[in-house]
């Protein structure tokens, strides 16, 4: 009888030992929860920043992190000066130009998307999680949604869109004999000696070709990109952070990593030196000169502005806070060689600079697999697809798309869960040419 019962409870003791062992392989075995979708993570839905004061559990703030963790990135980056400094990018005192309307029902346009999956434009903006999204074709706009907190009058953070404007402003000052491209970044930025930039040419610079220890990798905390933005204040520091508090400390502790002109590497430092030398070239703040020479006179609604660091040195490399229509004209802008109402307002050398692309070669070895055959150009990304068409493009699904071919510009602002694009270029890169191809029959 003893033996039995010993017997017995050692069956049951087994029993339950591999009962455990298979809930733990089940638990571990069980997919993590899901994302929330475009519609699950509105932030009007979820009731965030709603009320006087909001509940406790509803508010956003940018000290504890919360405002740069996603669903809440869907309120934060409609309302980037609501948490940080910033400082403004007037638009003059012109009137705005018009926007002239010819809507058409672009939602129903069929597109497949890299991964093999047919959708709509309509089921792409979802897919890529957008906060607005407009489409000139012709100057007119033929297309303009809004979801979340985007809305026509609410500015938007652009990040490395950003990068777009200052390299276009580079290229404006070179066209204009004021900035030598070929000239070494120490000639404007003497600081830099003895960093990786001390023997770069600024070209190197423009086009992203420079050797430099800097990773741009969003899954990794202890990248240099967030030494970056902590830096610059983008994000926020430890109460006991003892590291650089500008943007100017910051370049200067950087460090070559290979060789200058070999390759192209997107590195956001590089968008953040090239601010520093246009300023030096100019004589003039990021804001002052892109206001001067650009916002005020392309028929603007509103003025942009940009994230500042604590001594209010603008982000060059993705602080550029605009309007979706503002947006709009800026694309129209470039897509016209510089001209607005037919008024030429940066050279057309500068965007002739920009859309010759740069080497194909160099940016091959950079192993983007969705941008085969692309290049980069005056921080500009050139697609040397059969329209011509070139991107600039910040993380998260911010986008000016310009198409000479189908006389199109497509904005849009979003607030993707993952950063890296081409979490969503599987979608975006094949609907943008989709609604080309459906304006030009």
């Amino acid at each position: 009888m003893a033996l039995s019962i010993g017997a017995s409870i050692r069956g049951a003791i087994a029993l339950l030992a591999l009962t455990a062992i298979s809930s733990a392989i089940a638990v571990a075995q069980t997919a993590p929860p899901a994302i929330p979708d475009a519609a699950q993570s509105d932030p009007k839905t979820r009731g965030m920043m709603q009320g006087f004061p909001p509940p406790p559990d509803k508010i956003i703030r940018f000290g504890d992190g919360s405002s740069s963790r996603f669903p809440n990135t869907r309120w934060a980056f409609s309302h980037i000066r609501e948490l940080v400094p910033t400082g403004n990018v007037s638009r003059g005192d012109k009137p705005s130009s018009p926007l002239p309307r010819a809507e058409q029902d672009l939602g129903k346009v069929s597109l497949q998307t890299l991964d093999g999956k047919t959708v709509s434009f309509a089921d792409a903006l979802g897919l890529t999680y957008t906060d607005g999204i407009l489409v000139l074709h012709r100057g007119r706009v033929v297309y303009e949604k809004y979801f979340g907190e985007g809305a026509a009058d609410r500015p938007h953070i652009a990040f490395s869109v950003t990068k777009s404007f200052v390299g276009t402003l580079a290229s404006m000052l070179a066209a204009e004999g004021k900035l030598d491209p070929n000239a070494q970044v120490t000639k404007y930025v003497p600081e830099l000696k003895d960093t990786a930039y001390g023997d770069a040419t600024v070209r190197q610079v423009m086009d992203m070709t420079i050797g430099v220890k800097f990773s741009e990798n969003y899954a990794d905390p202890k990248a240099e990109v967030f030494d970056y933005a902590r830096a610059g204040g983008m994000v926020p520091a430890r109460p006991d952070y003892t590291g650089p508090k500008t943007f100017f400390e910051f370049l200067v502790t950087l460090q070559k990593e290979g060789a200058h002109g070999d390759a192209f590497a997107y590195k956001t430092a590089n968008a953040e030196v090239l601010a520093w030398i246009v300023k030096r070239a100019s004589g003039m703040s990021l804001a002052n000169l892109l206001s001067q020479s650009i916002w005020s006179k392309i028929g603007a609604e509103q003025d942009a502005y940009f994230m500042v660091d604590s001594i209010g040195t603008e982000s060059g490399g993705g602080g550029l806070n605009t309007t979706l229509h503002d947006l709009a004209r800026f694309g129209e802008m470039m897509r016209n060689q510089g001209k607005v109402d037919g008024k030429q307002v940066i050279p057309a050398a500068a965007v002739a600079d920009i859309t010759i692309g740069g080497s194909k070669a160099n940016f091959e070895k950079a192993g983007y697999t969705l941008l085969k055959g692309w290049s980069y150009r005056d921080m500009w990304w050139i697609t040397h697809n059969d329209h011509n068409a070139y991107m600039a493009r910040g993380i998260y699904g911010q986008s000016i798309y310009i198409d000479p071919k189908a006389e199109m510009v497509i904005v849009r602002y979003a607030s993707h869960p993952m950063a890296a694009n081409a979490a969503n270029d599987p979608v975006t890169l094949p609907a943008f040419m989709a609604v080309a191809k459906a304006l030009m029959k």
